[in-house]
């Protein structure tokens, strides 16, 4: 606990009453009851902003958990690359951690000192967790998704019709179905689908790009599936797929499938044609395909809309010194070619008999 100051905080305690109790008796002291029963102590350390936690979400976090008397902790992610990703209902198996955790809010760290019961309760988890042991928890909230919401968008999406619709459940229709996801509004879909492309993002910045490629289409076919839009809400619906499409596409790139990648752009420029990063996106995969003629085409079309574009710049000075190279060999293949041509013509005159 040394790592956060806690220990030196239990140490400094001055009355007589204090030194008589243990640590966490101590830092209980400072704390808010978040159940009223002193099943679940809090103490935020560094407060966050936005909403709470909700139900079923998705939360980013690092997090401590550590023993009375211990300076170490018995279990940590703060040393992991990348931060966990636990789904509330599912991922967190302490009660009284999901409980805290639906207490906190996007950038909070707090501490939680949790009762028995609310832990691992009195049989405790041999050898690393003693029995009947009250336990603290130091957590941190990078993120928070909500996933819940999600939940609730995709049971009614055409996949999960097509299964339930058929087996267990034969009364509720197709029709049924797309009338309940067409009466979510326009703007929780929009929520829907920027978690989606949230998880997507989490997953390609971990190289888990078959992940992401899962997360990005799910929200295209969520879009796809809104029926009877207005003219305002078909044009909002066709600009929620370009970061979509564009992100498909830079995913199949690092999968090394440009011509899907090229796919995808392609999609990306017939919702908006002046999009840059689609432009570019067909440069990197007709690049990828050997195609350095159409390559500098796109990237220079790219490039007239930003010109200072460090990336396009690069980009295409290594296409345009690899077209340059790919025609000044076609230029010697049918220098060669020609030279050919034109030996044989001499040999066969000379070899022809004087008149």
């Amino acid at each position: 606990m040394s790592i956060n100051g806690l220990q030196k905080r239990f140490q400094s305690s001055s009355t007589a009453a204090e030194l008589n109790q243990s640590p966490f008796d101590n830092i209980r002291q400072q704390m808010e009851d978040v159940l009223g029963n002193g099943g679940v102590m809090k103490e935020v350390v560094h407060p966050g902003e936005g909403p709470s936690v909700p139900q079923n979400a998705s939360v980013l976090i690092h997090y401590s958990g550590f023993l009375e008397y211990s300076d170490q902790p018995f279990e940590t992610t703060t040393h992991f690359k990348h931060p966990r990703m636990m789904k509330l209902g599912r991922d967190v198996t302490l009660p009284g951690m999901e409980l805290g955790l639906l207490t906190m809010r996007k950038g909070e760290f707090s501490r939680f000192l949790l009762h028995p019961r609310y832990a691992y309760g009195k049989m405790g988890c041999p050898p690393l967790i003693p029995a009947a042991a009250p336990v603290l928890f130091e957590i941190q909230i990078l993120d928070i998704l909500d996933s819940g919401q999600v939940d609730d968008f995709v049971i009614l999406s055409p996949v999960w019709r097509s299964t339930v619709s058929s087996t267990n459940f034969p009364w509720l229709t197709s029709f049924g179905f797309q009338e309940e996801q067409n009466m979510f509004p326009l703007c929780k879909l929009d929520e829907v689908v920027n978690t989606l492309r949230s998880f997507g993002n989490r997953c390609f910045n971990q190289s888990r790009y078959e992940k992401a490629k899962e997360h990005y289409k799910q929200g295209v076919e969520l879009l796809g599936n809104r029926v009877r839009l207005s003219d305002a809400e078909a044009k909002k619906l066709q600009m929620a797929l370009l970061p979509l499409y564009l992100n498909l596409s830079l995913t199949e790139l690092r999968l090394e499938r440009p011509r899907k990648a090229l796919k995808y752009a392609n999609r990306a420029l017939d919702v908006d044609s002046s999009s840059t990063k689609a432009l570019y996106r067909c440069g990197q995969a007709y690049l990828e395909l050997g195609d350095n003629e159409r390559a500098h085409d796109y990237l220079v079309k790219a490039q007239t809309r930003k010109p200072f574009d460090g990336d396009i710049n690069n980009l295409l000075k290594t296409v345009t010194i690899a077209y340059k190279d790919s025609l000044d060999k076609e230029k010697d293949l049918y220098a060669k070619m020609f030279a050919g041509f034109k030996g044989s013509a001499e040999k066969q005159t000379n070899d022809d008999p004087s008149q």
